[in-house]
């Protein structure tokens, strides 16, 4: 197995919280814009020898190419579970295991992905990672994916909470994670207690001061939330065996929804379940 390291961060300003990150025989550009998680720039074009070719498809799609490639992949994954959040910029892919992401909002009813979860909520394993991603196409995308750590969601989501909505139980699940960490309930209860309180605003909230409510949220849980270029894939934790661990992420509308406005689509898959096949038999 190929190992992964990763350099000091540079000094330079102009290149501030950048470091290289060397995966197999491939080095990448790697930057810390937020508090949580690593975006990779691309391919390090210094520290390749000799003659190559950045427009190669090893360079154009190095996330197939080289992070997904059959040496590399378990290293890759680890990196994710080390990360829990890994973006890369700039890929050229359109594999075939990538699907749509299905279902819209309406300016007066939130869907269902508008609420933090887990992908996989219905399967009997939820998947290990998910991998949303924005091809290269004509239109901007202006609806962002927020994306947080499981463990900050379920406190964020009871401190935005309108005081009219604490009654006694609700109060004391505040409390309860109001604490450190090691001392809040269960991991296992989670799930239970964000669907009470997810069920309680969308039953007292209407669209657009849920939608605030949930911007709130993100705020509070200092969600990745960063504008989508065109060729990035964002990569998450999704599932793990320590649920504390995992990231939570939804469609997150960062200004009210206008029924008019045009935005780029993105597609998705769950990496290490869909993709698994061809590269594990090469």
């Amino acid at each position: 197995m190929n190992a992964v390291s990763q350099s000091t961060p540079t000094t330079d300003r102009s290149s501030q919280n950048q470091s290289s990150l060397q995966i197999g025989d491939a080095s990448f550009i790697v930057a810390r814009p937020h508090s949580f998680g690593i975006v990779i720039q691309g391919l390090d074009q210094s520290s390749v020898k000799g003659d190559f070719d950045f427009e190669s498809e090893m360079a154009r799609d190095y996330l197939h190419q080289v992070l997904l490639a059959p040496a590399n992949r378990d290293d890759f994954f680890k990196l994710i579970e080390t990360e829990k959040l890994v973006v890369c910029k700039n890929v050229h892919s359109n594999d075939p295991t990538y699907r749509r992401v299905r279902g819209k909002s309406s300016g007066s009813k939130l869907s269902q992905a508008e609420y933090y979860h887990h992908d996989g909520c219905s399967c009997p394993v939820k998947p290990q990672v998910v991998e949303i991603r924005m091809p290269h196409q004509s239109v901007q995308r202006h609806i962002a994916t927020a994306i947080a750590p499981f463990a900050d969601v379920i406190p964020a989501m009871l401190r935005a909470l309108p005081e009219r909505l604490l009654d006694d139980a609700t109060a004391q699940t505040q409390a309860d994670f109001s604490v450190p960490l090691d001392q809040r309930p269960a991991a296992a209860t989670w799930d239970r207690i964000q669907g009470r309180i997810t069920r309680l605003v969308r039953k007292d909230l209407d669209a657009q001061a849920c939608r605030a409510y949930f911007r709130e949220v993100d705020r509070l849980s200092h969600a990745y939330v960063l504008p989508w270029e065109m060729g990035e894939s964002r990569l998450m934790l999704n599932n793990h065996d320590d649920l504390v661990q995992t990231m939570q992420h939804r469609r997150a509308l960062q200004q009210p929804k206008s029924e008019s406005d045009a935005n780029g689509s993105l597609v998705k898959r769950w990496t290490a379940e869909e993709y698994p096949a061809k590269a594990a038999e090469e």
